[in-house]
């Protein structure tokens, strides 16, 4: 259940059971600065109540099981996630591994255990990006071993999630920036493979493309344009809740790479996304023409021209737009070696025996070849 809209957050009030015992998680200090704590701790009223804050933009599992410690100490039975996309990525994980049965809640991520049962869950969204808002999966780092992975179950769905645009005025532009990067490459991942059957895929698709591209200026211009604001969470949400991977094939080549960046470097996984993905689709422009030639057209209005190469006006496009809301697209730009950082990537997903794609035919190699060019 999604709930949109302005002063929605006093609807916590109706959608949480008196009876629960809730923990509440967050991130940073901006929900206090934002208000959205008073409005929070204001609609639980008297309700049993723990907070565990601190969770970090890429939420580490080791402070993570802090929260589960916190969780299984306090017998909780509801979890309350409020803050953006990685609050709510590591509510899931907590959910999850606080009833986990096994000897350590990682192999949730490095071995596909099953979740048996999580502790019902909702959110309190207010960073759009990741659409965890309404889907049931979830990317966790650990320190530890450098490394980032995904996992998920619809038993972590969020029972609900409030999504109110007016938290949004107080974040930071870079973070509204990530979040416009991280939902346009989301749809990019279901969208810009091979043609498959359903057209309205296709054009729900190109819809929120269209949407981010044109809305982006007023997006980031004013941070009280409610209008604006409103068409950037609901197009967050609408990137990544399932709806535009039905009946098609997918790719999230750029996303398993952009992890291993985050993981190594510590970039935030849109910097690693705005990298990756325009190298990644000039090396496979092949393998994708027919898809990059419709997305030329549909999003851009290129058209094909004698003495014009179509694809690599798409792809200059697509850098051309991330550059004029103000994000970088090579590891340069933020101090990165681009061969140490091939290598050490190209290394692990070898060891992984790592493949893929859409086609599964990215390998080590290709990666390497792809950095590279970023």
């Amino acid at each position: 259940q999604i709930v949109f809209g302005k002063g929605t957050i006093a609807k916590l009030d109706e959608l949480i059971s008196q009876d629960e015992k809730i923990l509440v998680t967050y991130g940073g200090g901006s929900i206090f600065k934002n208000g959205v704590y008073e409005q929070v701790k204001t609609a639980l009223g008297d309700r049993r109540v723990i907070e565990f804050g601190g969770i970090e933009s890429n939420p580490t599992f080791e402070t993570l099981m802090k929260a589960v410690e916190v969780g299984r100490r306090e017998k909780v039975t509801f979890l309350l996630a409020v803050g953006g996309g990685s609050v709510l990525d590591g509510t899931k994980f907590i959910a999850a591994a606080i009833p986990y049965e096994g000897d350590d809640p990682w192999d949730l991520l490095s071995k596909n255990a099953k979740v048996i049962r999580a502790i019902p869950l909702a959110s309190v969204m207010t960073l759009p990006a990741t659409g965890s808002e309404m889907n049931s999966g979830a990317v966790i780092s650990r320190k530890s071993t450098q490394e980032k992975l995904s996992f998920g179950d619809w038993k972590l769905a969020p029972q609900f999630s409030i999504l109110d645009p007016e938290t949004t005025y107080s974040l930071p532009k870079n973070q509204i920036r990530n979040g416009i990067v991280d939902s346009y490459i989301h749809v990019m991942e279901q969208y810009l493979t091979y043609p498959v059957v359903p057209p309205l895929q296709d054009r729900h698709a190109e819809a929120i493309l269209k949407t981010l591209v044109e809305e982006a200026d007023a997006i980031l211009a004013e941070p009280a344009d409610y209008d604006a604001r409103a068409t950037y969470m609901w197009s967050a949400t609408q990137a990544l809740n399932g709806n535009l991977s039905c009946g098609v094939v997918t790719d999230w080549a750029t996303h398993g790479i952009g992890h291993e960046i985050t993981a190594f470097y510590g970039l935030a996984h849109a910097e690693t996304l705005a990298i990756v993905y325009p190298a990644l689709i000039r090396y496979k422009k092949e393998q994708k023409r027919e898809k990059i030639l419709q997305y030329a057209q549909r999003i851009f209005g290129l058209c094909e021209l004698p003495g014009h190469d179509l694809i690599e006006e798409a792809i200059r496009a697509t850098e051309v737009f991330f550059h004029r809301i103000g994000m970088p697209t090579r590891f340069s730009d933020y101090g990165i070696d681009a061969q140490e950082a091939a290598q050490r990537i190209r290394d692990r997903l070898m060891d992984r025996n790592t493949k893929l794609g859409e086609h599964r035919d990215i390998f080590p190699e290709d990666v390497y070849k792809i950095l590279m060019a970023a």
